[in-house]
């Protein structure tokens, strides 16, 4: 394990010792020069002489006590937590005191507005916030995790996430009183058009109230607590802009994720930023901003929309490839679960090949240079994906296993399983065999893969879990959602599930941290909440716990060494010029569009460019909050996306011609965002 080094605290005390140890030698060398004074004044001499001794030893201990309360005696605990069992082990480090920069397990936090709660870490987990140096990265989260300032090495170093679920982008399941207050809501979309209808009661900006309290500190504190180690934040597209028509409440979520990647940074926990709504909706889900058509790369928008999309990619990897947030969010899922049966897999290639120019032109090419590249599998097999664009720069798959849409599933969880004889009934072995042996052999065929969503539920049982006044037809949903009868076989059943399921994945995010309550006052959908499966005993207290679970139940499994292939991981390749050839931007063809590329609605790059803002520390010296600006890549001056003047377009959602077109509108500026972004030299500032 790896602490801060006392000498980050030594430069202060050292200065207040030599201080003082300069007053003592002046002390003694007038002393030693002043004639003897006269009898009468000895008492009165050795009355100062011993207020003098009583002064510097107060002295003494106010400057040292501190320092060993917060540096000694968190190391003492963070060293005996990483050196035993890691299950519980480890000296605590209560009452942290006032100014403390970094503290243990059983150190108190104090929150911004005075509150307190204690830091519960048995894992040997430590946190650090320094005002004076907002950006350091010293944080560990336990014993096993490389602290922000070490490297991560794919394959060694296993993700143990959770998902930030309904924060930004809102679900109905996620946060279903919201939606119980506004009867007409089923998606974003459609609430924020409510909201902003409910004046008396706030408007849209109550958003921003949810933004605020739905997750807290003291939840980020928590989930560093419970042995994971990365965070999976979705955000939308409207945290960097609306357009007219668009009725989200636009860029205050982004303030809000800015609080959220402090706390992660100061907890040690790394983030997968994830795109999880784009323009035009990539897969018509509610999650995606608007139900139910796809109009990201399909239909007459699906350009437009691509180009849009691409534009919000480049500024957010122009952000977060900057040196002050590259280590503390190492990976960007491009874009949450594209619907590739309506897209198309030739054109998401396409997307994913012009995108990933784009990032690395930005970024640069090999390890450090940027964050890796993830991209759903489109809940394609895994082994679709095979050789993808193979010698790109770190590109992620990541896939998302759930047996809750996969049609009706009545065989029960808690019961004992014949095969095995433990709880869970069919459900432990089915995950193991479902997804352990295609994950191992996406990590040799692909690359790195991951399980970026994933639930404890086998079924769709649960409030709103598949949209607004749907409801699940199976008939023993009642069983699963009265989560606070559940016996002690149900919850067994449960986790040996979720532990079957960590174990297959390998390298994983929980969907979700945090189910709230419905306007009844209970979660309705209890199995999505890895916080309240935590409390009532169905997710395992240490998720370590769970490696070689799918061998105990003799599953079907694929060796893993555990080492990708050079480019797989930073070692700068090339795509070969035939996949360029093979995938051209834009595609030939877009899925039901009404008219053929030539004539499909784009986009001009002469808007302002779009510079997403930093967080601003008010304690910190000012050239080190300056830094960070926004932007990395001082040689990406292309414009913003904006609509080419004098031309018309169909809605970005319902994308139908009032005319259909016979002629390309290009207007004034007919160059394209892609094409100046990617012309670009491969260079990156020095910054």
């Amino acid at each position: 394990m790896s602490s801060t080094p006392l000498s980050t605290y030594s430069p202060a005390w050292s200065s207040q010792q030599l201080s003082i140890g300069k007053q003592e030698n002046e002390y003694a060398r007038a002393s030693a020069s002043a004639p003897p004074p006269p009898k009468s004044s000895k008492k009165r001499i050795g009355l100062i002489a011993t207020l003098v001794l009583v002064a510097v030893i107060i002295i003494l201990l106010a400057v040292f006590l501190p320092v060993y309360l917060v540096v000694v005696r968190k190391h003492k605990s963070s060293t005996g937590a990483a050196t035993g069992s890691g299950g519980g082990g480890g000296a605590s480090n209560p009452g942290s005191p006032t100014g403390a920069v970094t503290g243990g397990n059983g150190s108190i936090i104090t929150l911004s507005n005075g509150t307190d709660f204690t830091y519960i870490n048995p894992f040997g987990g430590f946190w650090s916030q320094d005002p004076a140096d907002p950006y350091n990265q010293n944080a560990q989260p336990n014993s096993w995790t490389p602290p922000l300032n070490t490297s991560w090495t794919w394959g060694t170093d296993r993700i143990y996430g959770v998902n930030l679920g309904g924060l930004f982008v809102l679900e109905p399941f996620i946060t279903p009183a919201i939606f119980q207050r506004y009867p007409t809501a089923v998606d974003e979309f459609t609430l924020s058009q409510a909201m902003a209808a409910d004046t008396a009661n706030g408007g849209l900006n109550q958003l921003e109230a949810h933004y605020d309290t739905f997750i807290t500190e003291e939840d980020i504190a928590q989930i560093a607590g419970a042995g994971l180690n990365f965070l999976r934040i979705p955000i939308a597209f409207w945290a960097i802009e609306t357009w007219q028509g668009e009725p989200y409440l636009a860029k205050t979520s982004w303030t809000y994720f800015l609080r959220i990647l402090g706390w992660a940074r100061k907890y040690g926990l790394r983030v997968c930023l994830d795109l999880h709504a784009v323009p035009g909706s990539q897969n018509g889900y509610n999650h995606s901003g608007r139900i139910p058509t796809v109009n990201f790369m399909a239909g007459n928008m699906g350009l437009a929309n691509a180009e849009r999309t691409l534009y919000y990619i480049r500024v957010l990897t122009e952000f977060i490839s900057q040196p002050e947030y590259r280590d503390l969010i190492p990976v960007f899922g491009i874009v949450n679960e594209a619907l590739v049966s309506v897209i198309g897999m030739d054109q998401i290639t396409s997307f994913y090949l012009q995108a990933h120019t784009m990032i690395r032109n930005i970024t640069g090419t090999g390890e450090g240079h940027g964050p890796y590249i993830a991209i759903h599998d489109a809940f394609q097999p895994l082994s679709t994906w095979t050789n993808f664009l193979e010698g790109s720069d770190r590109i992620i798959m990541d896939e998302h296993p759930y047996f809750s849409f996969g049609g009706l599933q009545l065989d029960p969880i808690g019961v004992i399983s014949s095969q095995s004889g433990i709880p869970g009934g069919k459900w432990p072995l089915t995950a193991c065999n479902s997804w352990g042996a295609s994950t191992n052999n996406s990590r040799k065929n692909f690359g790195v893969t991951i399980g970026g969503e994933f639930a404890a539920s086998p079924n769709d049982c649960g409030l709103y879990l598949l949209g607004v006044n749907i409801t699940s037809k199976n008939p023993f949903c009642p069983e699963y959602d009265a989560w606070e009868s559940f016996n002690g076989t149900m919850k067994a059943g449960i986790q040996n599930f979720v532990m079957a399921t960590f174990d297959a994945l390998g390298d994983w995010f929980f969907w979700t941290w945090k189910i709230a309550p419905s306007q009844a006052g209970r979660v309705e959908t209890p199995l999505w909440s890895y916080q309240l499966g935590l409390e009532q005993g169905w997710i395992p207290k240490d998720p370590r716990t769970a490696v070689g679970m799918c061998a105990s139940l003799n599953a079907t499994l694929s060796d893993f060494s555990g080492t990708f292939s050079p480019w797989q991981t930073g070692t700068p390749s090339s795509i070969p010029a035939s996949s360029s050839a093979a995938f051209p931007w834009p595609p030939a063809t877009f899925s039901v569009a009404e008219v053929p590329v030539s004539l499909m609605p784009t986009y001009t790059n002469t808007a302002a460019i779009i510079t997403m803002p930093p967080a601003t520390f008010t304690a910190a010296p000012s050239t080190l909050t300056s830094a960070a600006n926004g932007w990395l890549n001082t040689l990406d001056t292309a414009g913003g996306v904006t609509a080419v003047a004098g031309c018309v377009y169909p809605d970005e959602y319902v994308a139908t011609f009032a005319v259909i077109p016979t002629a390309p509108c290009t207007g004034p500026t007919p160059a394209t965002l892609v094409a100046a972004v990617t012309s670009m030299p491969d260079v990156v500032s020095s910054a």
